[in-house]
């Protein structure tokens, strides 16, 4: 877990963040080097950026690996808008994998926002194969746009790509218990169901069961405390 000390700016993320990303990624080289990664996908922008050059060039260019940029939301620059027409194309990306692409003001191609495959497993999952909220790829460094959107569409188990997604479930874990939060909670179905009250009599077990032994003598605690009660009425 690290400490942010640069102040948020939009438009450079890069360098609040890539700083620590450039230090695990030279950590990896010289202790595991046969663990390298081939490829760094970023959540971020590449060159879909307001001057060319987001998170992903930055990092990309900095460890001199190739780098994707995987945004979940449209970063509206150089004519780029999040307008009638964009969500149109979105509505049309029927199947996983469909995509089109971005071109912006300059008559540049920005990158391409593609449908990821969705496993149709229930309905909520299906939902996203409609491709409602589709992720937005781009260059990093030393990757074509084409390379870019079949790699993102082939690490895509889930909406997210594993890389990620993954990354993502394991930060939020080790922060969750570095600063000692409670997990999150148990299932239904897991969870420990409240006894219902029991009519006057009854000591809970269900119709048909022999009570154990625990039940057997607190019953015969209530009868001597009941007998013990009518004792002193009759006394009286």
């Amino acid at each position: 877990m690290v400490s942010l000390t640069a102040p948020y700016v939009s438009g450079f993320l890069a360098f609040r963040e890539v700083p620590f990303l450039l230090e695990l990624v030279q950590q990896l080289r010289e202790k595991e080097p046969d663990l390298m990664p081939q490829v760094l996908l970023v959540d971020g922008n590449g060159v879909l950026h307001h001057r060319g050059f987001g998170v992903a060039c930055h990092l990309g260019v900095l460890t001199d690996l190739p780098c994707i940029g995987v945004a979940k939301k449209l970063l509206q620059v150089d004519g780029l808008e999040n307008d009638a027409l964009h969500k149109e194309k979105i509505r049309l990306l029927q199947t996983g994998g469909d995509s089109f692409p971005l071109l912006g003001g300059s008559g540049t191609v920005l990158g391409m926002p593609t449908g990821v495959p969705l496993p149709s497993l229930s309905q909520a999952l299906k939902s996203h194969d409609r491709s409602t909220r589709p992720l937005y790829v781009s260059v990093g460094h030393k990757m074509s746009l084409e390379a870019a959107v079949r790699l993102t569409c082939c690490c895509c188990k889930f909406r997210i790509p594993e890389p990620v997604r993954q990354a993502d479930i394991c930060s939020r874990e080790h922060i969750r218990k570095a600063l000692g939060h409670p997990g999150p909670p148990a299932p239904r179905s897991l969870k420990a169901q409240r006894p219902k009250a029991c009519p006057r009599g009854d000591s809970g077990e269900s119709a048909g069961s022999a009570p154990g032994p625990h039940r057997q003598a607190d019953r015969t605690t209530s009868r001597g405390r009941c007998s013990a009660a009518q004792l002193q009425l009759r006394q009286r």
